[in-house]
């Protein structure tokens, strides 16, 4: 079994992970040490930099017993023109998984149609599966589950918003997304979403249409990597979508304010907000962590 989108899960797959996830966290607080990757290898393949998703991979592997090897785009041979087939078939002869941190979706699903062995996303320009499971962790730990939740997405309509998306339609859940024109998200991720849930999946014009009684309010930076060349172009569109505290206030009580980070204070979000008490952003960091472990533990053992 691979994790390349949101939607290769169920929501059955999903709940599971959520349980093992948090019996892992659990374990860990009270210091209770994991063996059940011991002696496995996971290797990580990354053309895209990064801190949260590298950093808590090797972490999960190494609590887990297991060791990990971290090959950058520029130092592979498929840096210097080897087939991305060669590479998948090669390093799935000497590790256990593959995590792939690339820009283009196509890339990954290459590694994973000629690996033997799991391929996970570790971000692509089309979606973000770890990311979004584990800000669902973090909401379920808050809220008790995501039934009746109402969800604002504001800013890009990138990676993350398509994988918000995808887990809207999967667990059913109401998602307002916010975007500019010219920066919405992929229309066919809206078709296919929409067409499996009943849930309520918008694109609305505004900040304040998509924050108004909203349980959760999520954002992400104006420009993604890769984009920096339309940095001064996005920040002139991205002007009005903002979470600043007169958006949070048109939200429920307690409403949490997520963040997947790396964030751009006083752009997407304001230094208020992102310190305040409604921000949930390092609990999603931290979850990461036990949210890895939770998904290398299923497509291991």
């Amino acid at each position: 079994m691979n994790l390349l989108k949101v939607s290769d899960l169920t929501k059955n797959d999903i709940g599971g992970l959520l349980e093992r996830a948090v019996r892992l966290k659990g374990l860990q607080k009270k210091g209770v040490p994991q063996s059940s990757l011991l002696g496995r290898v996971l290797g990580l393949i990354f053309d895209k930099s990064s801190t949260r998703t590298r950093v808590s991979f090797e972490t999960a592997m190494f609590q887990l017993g297991g060791n990990t090897i971290f090959i950058s785009g520029k130092d592979s041979q498929v840096g210097r023109g080897e087939p991305i087939r060669d590479t998948a078939r090669v390093m799935a002869r000497y590790v256990d998984a593959l995590v792939v941190r690339t820009f283009g979706h196509p890339v990954i699903e290459e590694y994973a149609k000629y690996s033997d062995v799991p391929v996970i996303n570790g971000l692509t320009d089309k979606d973000h599966p770890c990311q979004v499971l584990s800000d669902i962790l973090t909401i379920v730990e808050r809220h008790g589950s995501t039934d009746g939740l109402q969800v604002a997405w504001v800013g890009d309509g990138n990676n993350m918003a398509n994988s918000w998306i995808e887990m809207a339609a999967v667990l059913g859940f109401n998602l307002k997304l916010a975007c500019p024109a010219g920066y919405l998200p992929d229309e066919t991720f809206l078709k296919e979403a929409n067409a499996a849930t009943e849930a309520s999946i918008e694109v609305v014009e505004t900040v304040e249409e998509a924050a108004e009684h909203a349980d959760v309010l999520n954002t992400d930076v104006w420009a993604s990597m890769g984009q920096e060349a339309e940095s001064e172009e996005r920040i002139k569109a991205f002007e009005k979508f903002q979470i600043n505290s007169s958006v949070l206030s048109l939200a429920n009580k307690g409403a949490m304010v997520m963040h997947c980070l790396p964030a751009h204070r006083e752009e997407e979000i304001t230094e208020e907000v992102l310190e305040g008490p409604n921000s949930v952003v390092w609990d999603q960091a931290e979850n990461r962590l036990h949210m890895q472990k939770a998904i290398l533990e299923t497509l291991l053992t």
